[in-house]
């Protein structure tokens, strides 16, 4: 039969109790029944083997548990009781069962049972507790300073000694015996509700999740930035909600829940009422019921609007309720009041900015979260997870030496982090350190052998190099997992192509069609019929099983036009690849009025760059606002992309220096062309944004030519790269003080040499996006042409744009140089052919 209660609390205090015992006789070092301050120094060091503490913190973490347990400490210097060193314990200062193991000390004889720590806090170092995201425990597996918020119970409550950590701790804990008396009623109309809902759903485990024959393998995907305080994207569906909040149980569950607030509200003074209302906000969250637990917190909000506590908990619950932008409000009234705190709020004002962080990561906005997540690990350098989070949104953005330096970070301080170890080897990759990449790929599997994510990545870096084998093993094994996992199931395909197993890679293709219905493995599925239908036959000694090989790559020079209007190859290249950073960013969907509009409605304060010249510049994570605006209709996922391609793209040219400031209006001169709207105004918008500038205002509509210069300089470096570069190396430090008009800017912007005279080349692609050409088929990649098709006059062979702009051309044909016409549809090649059939008729007729 199971312990009550009391006696269960009662033995697992015992067994703390003994544990800090031999923790304090390990560091009395001379018997006094006392610590003084190097005696505890040298337990703070020791139970933290990992971090590397300075003087001045361990100077800074002693005054603070000095000053808050004076009453504990012995006259004459002899420094915290023994009883003092508990009472830290019990208010959550530190984890005894970590500190325990960490010091290596034989067990006591009650091990198995329960420590006094927050349920969920099973995760070393900076994990702190699961569900409504307590801020205790930040400061990890060390001693922490303890703010002054909050009141300890009084040790006479009659249910302190059995409350939970959560309950005891003096910044989350109980202050009134009125308080007491509310959670014990509250978990007794819980019990019952659970006790229903299980019997009528006695297949489902509803509070825990841990029924449905073991399907619930959520942790083995990495965090992928949700923290583990706050319940997760993917999770929050199946934890937010674990009750059934339409059956008549539940209802009279809130009906009786009304009548424990209205008795919160009748309390003798202010305080209490606050008290009670966190209590039974804190109580209903630990059990998800999120919804009711909001409410809860809302009021102790009303009670006290400047209180920490109410506004970060009604974050949590919002963030758990997938209501991510009312949670980010909350994160930042929690901030603000933290801020004015001061030293009392010091202890969790890292863990508002790691959650603030989370929260601005599931709107997309990542530049935003990395500052946050970057200001936590600043106030807290121990805080794994901060830094972790940290470069793993770094990586999001595309910055990926940095976030390699965030990441590693988190590893030194918690070695066995699997996440850390995934997001590490994705940032290595993607610089392209793969055989670090695989090592650190291989310790996430290995402190993790069901990790996905890592199975995943390190199944594409395989796919990379070419060894698809390996690949299609590491896609089997994510399958064997997680069944859904539909881009899993694509790339195993893909990797089965590679291999030239086209039967089985069609196969694999169908189940992903059927997992997602997206027309892109549609498109795919028909692609690989018909290389099947049209499978040339293979050469002698060649394995040519996709009919892939069976072109050439000729130098430009062979490359000849038929008529002015045919693009020249090079051209095409660098517009197909700008076009492919329009459907990146989205940026193409994005009315260029729209920036005119922020350039009349945005306030820029004046700065001064490092050349003394002034600027309207504003940081990174401000100006992700502004594009948030500007990309309103984008998914945070979508946004979060485009951010990456923009960040990656023009931010990097913009902030060569790494300032993390961005002139705002060199910025929008330069998206303006790749914005949707007429050319004419897209150019109009670039200058109007120049002339924005501090350095062109009151010049009577005119720019100086060596900001224009500069401008269509940087232009180049961002979309064409391969000369811009040296462009703006010759660029540097010239200064020319004449102006120009309007008309004479197009002039050098339309210049095809040296402007952006690409940008006609660029529309055009943009307006022939959904053309096709019949039954026409490209002859080196097969798929039906869209857009323009080049023709070879002699051969008479097609090719689409992608193929001509990387200069294949079959192997069949091989020829001094090629003749290459260009139809912008069908009836244009219709036209060519009717008159090509005249002048033949009419040579015929002229002959005869």
């Amino acid at each position: 039969m199971a312990l009550s209660a009391s006696a269960a609390a009662s033995t697992g205090r015992g067994a703390r109790a003994e544990k800090v015992r031999r923790i304090f006789e390990r560091f009395d070092a001379n018997s006094d029944g006392g610590l003084d301050r190097d005696e505890m120094a040298a337990l703070v060091v020791a139970v933290n083997p990992r971090v590397k503490f300075s003087e001045d913190q361990i100077s800074v973490i002693l005054d603070e548990v000095f000053r808050t347990y004076a009453e504990f400490i012995h006259p004459g210097g002899r420094g915290l009781s023994l009883p003092g060193l508990l009472r830290t314990y019990d208010d959550g200062a530190g984890d005894v069962d970590r500190d325990f193991l960490a010091l290596s000390l034989p067990p006591v004889d009650s091990e198995a049972s329960s420590p006094e720590i927050p349920a969920g806090d099973t995760s070393a170092a900076s994990s702190p507790p699961s569900g409504a995201a307590a801020a205790a425990s930040l400061l990890d597996d060390h001693i922490k300073p303890l703010g002054a918020a909050g009141t300890a119970p009084s040790s006479s409550s009659r249910a302190a000694a059995a409350a939970p950590a959560w309950a005891t701790s003096p910044n989350h804990g109980i202050a009134f015996d009125s308080s007491w008396a509310l959670l014990d009623d509250l978990e007794i109309l819980v019990k019952r509700l659970r006790s229903k809902q299980v019997r009528r759903t006695s297949s489902i485990d509803t509070i825990s999740g841990s029924g449905g024959g073991g399907n619930n393998n959520f942790d083995s995907f990495s965090e992928a930035g949700w923290s583990r305080e706050i319940s997760g994207q993917a999770d929050s569906a199946s934890s937010a909600a674990p009750w059934d909040e339409t059956s008549r149980d539940y209802l009279t569950f809130v009906k009786e829940l009304a009548v424990l607030r209205t008795r919160a509200d009748a309390s003798r003074s202010r305080e209490e009422a606050f008290d009670n209302h966190m209590v039974v906000g804190r109580a209903l969250s630990e059990h998800r019921l999120f919804r009711d637990a909001l409410a809860s917190f809302r009021r102790a909000c009303e009670l006290q609007p400047t209180n920490v506590r109410p506004h970060f908990r009604a974050g949590n619950c919002l963030y758990a309720l997938g209501r991510h932008s009312e949670a980010k409000e909350e994160y930042l009234l929690a901030l603000e009041a933290a801020e004015a705190g001061g030293s009392q709020s010091a202890d969790i004002l890292p863990q508002i900015h790691v959650n603030l962080g989370i929260a601005m990561e599931a709107e997309g906005m990542v530049l935003g979260a990395c500052e946050h997540y970057r200001e936590a690990a600043i106030l807290c350098p121990s805080h794994a997870r901060a830094l972790k989070l940290l470069g793993s949104a770094l990586f999001g953005v595309g910055e990926y030496r940095a976030a390699e330096k965030a990441l590693e970070e988190a590893i030194f301080l918690k070695p066995e982090y699997a996440d850390a170890h995934c997001d590490l080897g994705s940032a290595l990759h993607a610089i392209g350190d793969d055989n670090r990449a695989v090592q650190e790929f291989q310790k996430a599997i290995d402190l993790k052998p069901g990790h996905v994510d890592a199975l995943y990545n390190l199944g594409g870096l395989n796919m990379d190099a070419g060894r698809f084998v390996r690949a299609a093993e590491m896609y089997t094994r994510v399958l064997s997992i997680r069944p859904n996992h539909w881009r899993a199931q694509l790339n195993k395909a893909v990797a089965l192509l590679g291999q030239g197993e086209s039967e089985e890679a069609k196969k694999a293709l169908k189940e992903a069609f059927k997992m997602t219905q997206r027309v892109e493995v549609y498109d795919a599925i028909s692609h690989l019929k018909t290389l099947q239908k049209k499978k040339p036959k293979p050469s002698k000694g060649k394995d040519d099983a996709q009919g892939e090989d069976a072109f050439v790559v000729v130098e430009p020079s062979k490359f000849k036009r038929v008529g002015r209007k045919t693009t020249l190859r090079q051209d095409l290249a660098n517009a197909l690849d700008i076009r492919a950073f329009e459907r990146m960013t989205k940026l193409r969907r994005c009315d260029v009025e729209l920036l005119r509009k922020e350039m009349n409605e945005t306030d820029v304060p004046i700065s001064y760059s490092g050349t003394g010249n002034p600027e309207k510049s504003i940081r990174k994570a401000a100006l992700e606002v502004i594009l948030r605006r500007l990309l309103s209709f984008l998914k945070p996922d979508t946004f979060q992309g485009s951010v990456k391609a923009i960040n990656e793209r023009i931010l990097s040219v913009l902030d060569a220096s790494g300032s993390g400031r961005v002139d705002l209006g060199m910025f929008f001169a330069i998206i303006a062309p790749v914005c949707s709207g007429p050319v004419d105004r897209r150019k109009r918008v670039v200058f109007d944004a120049l002339l924005w500038r501090p350095a062109s205002e009151g010049s009577s509509g005119q720019i100086r030519r060596s900001d224009a210069l500069n401008y269509i300089k940087l232009l180049r470096a961002v979309y064409i790269p391969t000369h811009g570069a040296s462009d703006m190396l010759e660029m540097h430090g010239e200064s020319d003080p004449t102006m120009v008009s309007y008309t004479e800017f197009l002039e050098m912007f339309n210049d095809p040499d040296w402007g952006f005279g690409i940008l006609s080349t660029l529309v055009k692609l943009e307006d022939s996006d959904h053309i096709r050409h019949g039954h026409h088929t490209c002859s080196i990649c097969r798929y039906p042409i869209i857009g323009s098709r080049f023709k070879e006059t002699k051969h008479s062979f097609s090719l689409c744009n992608r193929c001509y702009s990387e200069g294949k051309v079959p192997s069949a044909f091989k020829l001094e140089e090629y003749r290459f016409k260009e139809y912008g549809n069908e009836s244009e090649a219709l036209v060519d052919k009717c008159m090509c059939f005249n002048l033949h008729s009419k040579k015929l007729e002229a002959d005869a």
